[in-house]
């Protein structure tokens, strides 16, 4: 059973923990975040901006209808520079708030991924989420912004310029800068006064919010344990020396599971004595924290240590990539578990949201600085740093090989593999960028070449066109076979970027590089050419090169590949009118492509559902949509859904089943306004006003469609023109039906709205069509017309008077365009198509004007 007020969406991780207190902070925040857009929580680390943040975020959930998403901006950190070494070239990017262009390059994407929007061909990156953004009622929060002020500063402004309807959370060290922007210190937790000060009970400390969180945190480790008399003054003193710090307090209470209150307390004193002889250059309230996370880690053992200082390399991980990173004589792999376990008690690793029943672990930001700085004083880090690259490549290559290949794994277990490279992609990057950093060009090409059906399942090409671009233009010694493969993705992610000239250079250097060797991609060369030529209208040249694909890709026995070289040829050969041999070569790819990878096989069904609708076999066309639909929803693939969806649509229509089709068609056009696709977005408006069309709205299609008109127009003349000749029928419908003026009003009216206004507007129940002469009435000569509104009905009478629109405006106090748009729904409803026939039914309903 589904429930009546379905969540809103969002991307929102669930609590670890308790939230504990705050409660007038958080009143006061969502006043202030009713009145103005940009907000930044700002304050040391461990001052718990980003539970502050999420809890904020949770309680106004409901109040924004496309969702509240987050978005950790750690992992830009991560793929400038790694998260412990400054950059030691020029292709790592200084920490720091500059507005470098590739540090925005890898910020937009990030937030782009979180909330399903992707890169659109032949457009900044910047512009599709702004645009997407556009009409969306949501909440933003941008998490860890410090050392990308200026570039999140603005991208923000850029965001709150287009975006009437976003409000930003930012949390940071500093503020952000932004017009408009509130800044809102967060401070410490309440405390009590000192033990000596005041004589307060025990019951009185505990409504102190410090003292709360303390006892909550030291119950969880140690069951059983409460404030009372024998403990107050030591829980008191804890408090107030970590200065009322939630992540300090929180890494304290851990420790009760070993020693007691009175022993934190006087161990904690005796660190503060040594801090208060050294350097207080930094703010109070960092020196508690740093203090506090120092003071844990020399609690540990030296195994404990060890461990924990090898984990800063990572940026999110699981127990195996732990074990495989980690271990060595020094620390056997069957110690990690354990020692893991005790790091996790002692509140220095966090537990992360599980991965296909796989638990996932994460350092918070100011433990990972300091077991880095560990690792970097004891020279561990740069050996920590390759064994972290070649697990990530080990890990990417194991995919790779297991997902593209028929038999074993099971679909399941490949979707499961895709999650995973997406969960794993801040540590991909980072391994990437350590490969740019050391000119390791032949084990970065190769884990591109390994993440290529990633990235274009994802959608993610921009970002991996970046990479392989600053990869092949290393001067290192690279194997031939290495080259012409990574040549043969950047080929294929240029050609879905839409540089045809770039992929057809790439195509050919792939089958150049591969030429001397048996370990190339001369069929991913010679795909990629026919795909051009498909492009440039040269089905003939496309044909000779999908051959030569699928022959190379035999000789190799790559079945993957060949399989979608089948494809490419079916392409050509439906270019050239010959559909059955199309069909034909649909059906080979299914075969080869069957237990191998579903994006591919739901790839071909989608290319057989085309060529059935082609063939006008309606029933086969939605099955094969359906399959391919089914396939492309296990990993979430939102442009490939809406286009199945569209195709459900269109040969619902054709078959006249608008119940079907007004299913498809408007989740397409959500799926694709979520996406940002300009192309998509068009043709999904102009289904839309051939839904309208078929449900005897004419009004609403000839507005639907002129909206969808100034999207093609901005993409390029190919599908404007198509788009044009259906629009040319339509208009010609309009006509007949409304009469010239009111067409040419109802198109510029469609013409002006935005494709969000347009979709509301198709989001409005569609009228049930009238059948030819029954004069609006339904089956038993009931009558139909109770639809009109007051103020049609009004104009209906002025009409049926002989009065024109222009006459109807000075009568109504309205324009005439307006008395013209009421003419046209008057019509639209009542299924007539002239003045005349509007008198006829306003007679025989009784509804003359007296």
């Amino acid at each position: 059973m589904t429930s009546d007020n379905p969540a809103p969406p969002g991307n929102l991780p669930a609590e670890p923990n308790s939230f504990i207190g705050r409660e007038r902070d958080l009143a006061e925040l969502v006043a202030i975040l009713g009145r103005v857009r940009a907000l930044t929580l700002c304050g040391p680390g461990g001052i718990g901006k980003t539970r502050l943040a999420l809890r904020l975020a949770a309680m106004l959930a409901t109040s924004y209808p496309d969702g509240v998403w987050i978005v950790d901006l750690a992992d830009v950190e991560v793929a400038a520079a790694g998260p412990t070494e400054p950059a030691e070239t020029a292709d790592d990017q200084p920490p720091g708030g500059g507005s470098d262009p590739a540090l925005n390059d890898r910020l937009v994407p990030l937030l782009t991924a979180a909330l399903g929007i992707r890169h659109e061909p032949d457009r900044l990156l910047a512009d599709t989420l702004t645009e997407a953004l556009r009409p969306r009622s949501a909440l933003l929060i941008l998490d860890t912004c410090e050392h990308l002020v200026q570039a999140c500063a603005e991208l923000v402004q850029r965001l709150l310029a287009g975006c009437p309807g976003l409000r930003v959370i930012g949390t940071s060290r500093e503020p952000l800068g932004v017009r408009g922007e509130i800044i809102w210190r967060v401070p410490p937790l309440g405390l009590p006064p000192a033990a000596g000060e005041d004589t307060a009970a025990a019951g009185d400390a505990a409504l102190y919010e410090a003292v709360q969180l303390f006892v909550e945190r030291a119950a969880a480790v140690r069951p059983g344990f409460a404030l009372d008399e024998s403990n107050l003054a030591a829980v008191i003193d804890i408090c107030r020396t970590l200065d009322g710090v939630p992540l300090a307090i929180e890494l304290a209470a851990a420790w009760v599971r070993t020693l007691s209150p009175e022993q934190i307390s006087s161990r904690l004193a005796d660190r503060f004595e040594l801090l208060a002889l050294g350097n207080r250059a930094a703010p109070p309230r960092q020196q508690t924290l740093r203090a506090t996370v120092e003071w844990s880690y020399d609690l540990l053992t030296r195994a404990e240590r060890l461990l924990l200082c090898r984990l800063s390399v990572f940026h999110g991980w699981g127990l195996r990539m732990a074990e495989l990173v980690c271990a060595d004589e020094q620390m056997p792999a069957d110690e990690v578990l354990d020692l893991l376990r005790a790091l996790i008690d002692k509140s220095l690793v966090s537990l992360d949201a599980e991965l296909n029943g796989t638990a996932r672990y994460r350092l918070l930001d100011t433990v990972r600085e300091l077991a880095a700085e560990q690792a970097i004083a004891a020279g561990e880090m740069p050996g920590m740093r390759l064994a972290h690259r070649d697990c990530t490549l080990a890990l990417a290559e194991t995919i790779a090989s297991q997902a593209f290949v028929r038999g074993e794994p099971s679909w399941t277990e490949r979707v499961a593999m895709y999650h995973r490279v997406r969960a794993d992609r801040a540590n991909l990057q980072l391994a990437l960028g350590y490969c740019v950093q050391r000119g390791d060009a032949e084990e970065g090409l190769r884990m591109c070449d390994a993440l290529s059906g990633s990235w274009l399942a994802s959608g993610d090409v921009a970002e991996g066109a970046g990479w392989l671009d600053r990869l092949l233009a290393i001067d290192a010694a690279v194997s031939p076979g290495v080259r012409s493969r990574a040549l043969a993705v950047r080929a294929e992610l240029a050609f879905e970027q839409l540089d045809y000239d770039g992929a057809v250079e790439y195509a050919r250097a792939c089958l150049e590089s591969g030429a001397a060797c048996k370990d190339g991609n001369p069929a991913g060369g010679f795909r990629l050419l026919a795909l051009t030529e498909l492009m440039s209208g040269r089905p003939a040249e496309a044909l000779a090169h999908a051959d030569a694909a699928v022959a190379s890709a035999r000789q190799l026995a790559d079945e993957w590949e060949e399989g979608i070289s089948l494809a490419t040829r079916a392409a050509a050969l439906a270019g050239q009118g010959q559909l059955a041999e199309a069909e034909d070569a649909l059906q080979q790819a299914l075969e080869v492509l069957t237990d191998n990878n579903g994006w591919g096989v739901a790839n071909v069904l989608y290319g057989l559902g085309r060529v059935a609708r082609a063939r006008r076999d309606n029933d086969g066309a939605a099955r094969y949509f359906q399959a391919a639909l089914d396939l492309f929803r296990q990993i979430d693939a939102r442009p490939e859904m809406a286009r199945c969806l569209a195709g459900m649509g269109w040969v619902a229509l054709a078959q006249g089943d608008l119940a079907v089709a007004s299913a498809c068609l408007p989740e397409s056009m959500q799926l694709s306004l979520a996406a940002g696709h300009r192309l998509a977005i068009a043709r999904g408006l102009q289904a839309l006003a051939a839904l309208a069309e078929a449900s005897g709205d004419l009004a609403r299609a000839v507005r639907l469609a002129g909206a969808a008109q100034p999207v093609f127009e901005a993409i390029g003349p190919l599908p404007s023109a198509a788009a044009g000749r259906r629009l040319d029928r339509l208009l010609g419908s309009a006509d007949s039906a409304l009469g010239a003026a009111v067409a040419t009003s109802l198109l510029a009216e469609g013409r002006a709205m935005s494709p969000h206004q347009a979709v509301q507007l198709a989001s409005v129940p569609l009228p049930e069509p009238v059948a030819p002469g029954t004069n609006g009435h339904g089956p038993g000569g009931h009558r139909t017309g109770g639809q009109l509104t007051d103020r049609e009905m009004e104009v209906a009478r002025l009409a049926a008077r002989g009065i024109t629109n222009r006459g109807i405006g000075q009568e109504l106090f309205i324009s005439q365009a307006t008395a013209a748009r009421h003419i046209a729904n008057i019509f639209t409803k009542l299924g007539v198509s002239s003045r005349a026939q509007l008198v006829a039914w306003m007679a025989d309903n009784g509804t003359e004007d007296n």
